[in-house]
């Protein structure tokens, strides 16, 4: 087994790979985002109010 002396500083297939899985995760991170959108959930259709008597206010002064 010889020894292998490295001189490069840099490798650039690296970095290349690297930017490539960054872009592919944005996109895929992208279409689930325009996936979802698209989907209609279901909302309910009639006004949810609460009436909240008046006894359980306290003036703070």
């Amino acid at each position: 087994m010889q020894f292998e002396k490295k001189t490069r500083i840099g490798n650039s297939k690296g970095i290349f790979g690297i930017l490539i899985k960054i872009i592919l995760v944005l996109v895929v991170l992208v279409v689930t985002i325009i996936l979802i959108d698209r989907i209609d959930f279901p909302s309910p259709i009639k006004k949810i109010e609460k009436v909240i008597p008046n006894e359980n206010f306290k003036i703070v002064k």
